[in-house]
């Protein structure tokens, strides 16, 4: 299975893609999930291989790659700064410790058929875009495909995973759909941006009545907003942003509460800690309940995962009946399935 259109490109973020792009990649994820299913082999990438650099720690993302490498017949070994160099920016270098990025791109794709980096938070400073700018930086020097596995403003994988749960049980056209990313209160404040801002693209790609929520002070980047404005506009769909979680939920087919971080996106510093909690401690009442559910259309709740439970969401709500949340982990294998398999076969 190949399509000369996608093969070789890079998976760095949706909107380098149409949406008759991304439709492949889940028309060929939901295909796969059945063949998987049935116990039917689907070797498309035999031996081929796809090196994955962590510089986060993993649970779902490692598995999924790995398990979905092997599904596919080919291997995904784990790299961990630690146990090797850590890949470093032009100027970055610090002897013994790092390699700079243009040589582990280079020497990576020699020894492989696609390249996946996992980097935010902590190992970038909480300095917003440069994960996205490592990446970036492998992508320019690789000359086989680069998957970013998430950066501190993108998170491609799991918005295939989140569009494909969707489909499963909104039906594939999801026109229309009334869908709300709303910000939830943690008691950790060390929450990327990726998540929410790769829900609202794909969401608004795919024609949905899209909504934002979260309190005032936790803005995402205005050029991701920009960009669902112009998706929503281009396929059919809307988007709006409001500060009133419970306005938000009112009549929606789905909610995915989850928290993010106070962050400056403009290069004009860093994650303030303690900016950050006085905010999220201002607005503990953002938590995904069973009265806000009843607010709903029997929407279904969805969140990426690790979820915080008793402050993002109580139990009842995240254990109860239109919890998707483990379909949609899930999902991350197959999606990922279909997206490798048409980049790399």
């Amino acid at each position: 299975m190949s399509n000369t259109s996608l093969r070789g490109r890079d998976f760095l973020t949706w909107l380098d893609f149409s949406r008759d792009e991304i439709e492949m990649m889940l028309d060929t994820a939901h295909d796969l999930k059945r063949k998987q299913i049935r116990r039917e082999k689907h070797h498309i990438l035999e031996d081929m291989t796809l090196n994955m650099l962590f510089y986060n720690s993993s649970l779902r993302t490692r598995n999924s790659f790995e398990v979905g490498m092997t599904q596919l017949g080919g291997h995904a070994p784990f790299l961990q700064p630690g146990a090797v160099y850590t890949p470093a920016l032009k100027g970055e270098e610090k002897a013994y410790s790092t390699e700079r990025i243009s040589d582990v791109a280079r020497v990576l794709a020699e020894m492989g058929d696609a390249i996946a980096i996992r980097i935010y938070g902590k190992p970038t400073g909480w300095q917003y875009g440069k994960g996205n700018l490592i990446v970036r930086e492998f992508a320019k020097w690789s000359r086989v495909p680069v998957i970013n596995m998430e950066d501190d403003m993108y998170h491609p994988c799991q918005a295939l995973a989140d569009v494909m749960v969707m489909q499963e049980k909104l039906g594939h056209n999801l026109q229309g759909k009334k869908f709300v990313m709303s910000w939830a209160y943690s008691g950790s404040v060390e929450k990327p941006l990726a998540v929410p801002q790769s829900a609202i693209i794909s969401a608004a790609m795919m024609g949905m009545d899209v909504t934002l929520a979260h309190p005032k002070g936790l803005d995402l980047d205005p050029n991701v907003l920009n960009a669902t404005k112009d998706l929503a506009k281009k396929h059919g769909g809307a988007f709006r942003i409001v500060h009133d979680m419970d306005q938000s939920f009112e009549g929606v087919d789905v909610v995915y509460p989850k928290a993010w971080t106070v962050q400056p996106t403009d290069g004009s510093g860093v994650m303030d800690p303690e900016k950050a909690k006085a905010v999220f401690e201002a607005n503990k009442g953002w938590i995904a309940t069973k009265e806000k559910m009843a607010l709903t259309n029997d929407a279904f709740y969805m969140h990426c995962l690790p979820a915080d439970r008793d402050m993002e969401v109580t139990d009842e709500v995240i254990d109860g009946p239109d919890s998707i949340i483990i379909e949609e982990a899930a999902n991350r294998l197959h999606g990922q399935k279909g997206m490798m398999a048409l980049i790399m076969g």
